[in-house]
């Protein structure tokens, strides 16, 4: 059902019936229970007004005037666009740093995305990796094996609408670190098993997923594991840390743009895609009941994570408009002996690495040091 139909039909019938409430609230919830990539940009998309070698104009919006590293992306397309470096009140000029899939020309209508490259490990970064098979309940799990010299792992979880290449903004810092690396494919990926339902529980489930693959790191050597997760992947990294029964192998978490609070995070997603805001709580409520109530692991709706008992640095920023920084901002000061919390300003969800890449490596380089 389109969104304008639903919302017509629902506030046209409140007084009347439940089955278009019904329908507005699935509708809202699905952009958090069975997020896509090529799901309507949040933002919108802008249109390319002119290219050069090393320059690509845009139109002007919130979006492509934020300075940093961003992908641009459009079917068959997929472009590397850098700083700002001129504009006008209805263009901005960034710097175009490599097209590697597709043609990028004027008039096209591109996204920005935080999943700057595209492809694999060693396409998109001349890095050697094995395309592994983590076991798990569902079945096998796709993964990015990154050999390391040490016997720390570093496990990434990318987040909502993403995939494991999200995790290809950092890996080229972890493996100047020498951390063995696992990027890690789960339930509802293109590449991996589908849940039983076929929806996202928002790291309650998924972070069996992680479970397994942190089984994986052990049998193969690991001795210490650092957690990564973006989003609702920080999410999983949390569940993950306090239930897995190798927790005490965990050394560290590091939490990008976490979903602490999974019902103002559904209720954005949805009002970001179109649903008035008060209609949000139906999105809350439908994410609440499509959720299996009485499974075999004692139910699966979302539920908020639990405080990490380990050192945790976690990069957030007050623009990220899909989970509270405010969250974040409690956790730190809460637990102030165990959480760095590293601001980003002027950074939208999932993309604090974008917005400073140098400041944000250095960021993480310091924090594993002791790790490692």
């Amino acid at each position: 059902m389109r969104l304008r139909t639903a919302v017509v039909t629902a506030t046209a019938t409140l007084g009347a019936g439940t089955a278009a409430i019904v329908a507005v609230g699935r509708y809202g919830s699905r952009f958090a229970l069975r997020p896509s990539a090529e799901d309507p940009a949040k933002e919108g998309v802008v249109t390319v007004h002119a290219v050069t070698a090393d320059r690509v104009v845009l139109t002007r919006t919130v979006a492509s005037a934020r300075p940093g590293t961003y992908g641009l992306t459009a079917d068959g397309l997929h472009a590397l666009a850098g700083d700002v470096v001129d504009g006008t009140a209805y263009t901005v000029t960034r710097k175009l740093l490599a097209v590697p899939h597709g043609s990028l020309d004027p008039g096209t209508p591109v996204r920005l995305t935080p999943q700057v490259h595209c492809g694999n490990p060693r396409t998109a970064l001349g890095l050697d990796y094995t395309e592994v098979d983590v076991p798990s309940e569902l079945g096998p799990l796709p993964g990015w094996y990154l050999p390391g010299s040490r016997n720390t792992w570093v496990i990434t979880v990318h987040g909502l609408g993403t995939t494991r290449a999200h995790a290809l903004n950092v890996l080229p810092a972890l493996h100047r670190d020498r951390f063995t690396q696992l990027a890690l494919g789960y339930r509802n990926d293109p590449e991996a098993p589908p849940s039983p339902d076929g929806i996202a529980h928002l790291g309650r489930t998924e972070w069996r997923d992680l479970d397994a693959a942190m089984r994986y790191a052990v049998d193969y050597g690991a001795e210490r594991i650092v957690l990564y997760g973006w989003s609702t992947g920080a999410t999983m990294a949390l569940h993950a840390s306090r239930l897995s029964a190798l927790k005490d192998r965990v050394s560290g978490l590091v939490l990008d743009s976490p979903v602490l609070d999974w019902r103002a995070t559904v209720a954005a997603a949805a009002e970001g895609h179109g649903l008035p805001a008060p209609l949000a709580p139906l999105a809350v409520r439908a994410a609440e009941g499509r959720s299996e109530p009485h499974g075999r692991y004692g139910g699966t709706a979302p539920a908020d994570p639990a405080p990490p008992q380990v050192p945790t640095l976690v990069f957030h920023g007050p623009d990220d408009t899909l989970a509270p920084w405010g969250r974040s901002r409690e956790l730190a000061a809460r637990l102030p002996e165990l959480v760095v919390l590293h601001t980003v300003l002027g950074a939208q969800h999932g993309a604090m690495w974008n917005a400073d890449p140098a400041t944000y490596e250095e960021t993480l380089r310091r924090f594993l040091t002791p790790l490692m």
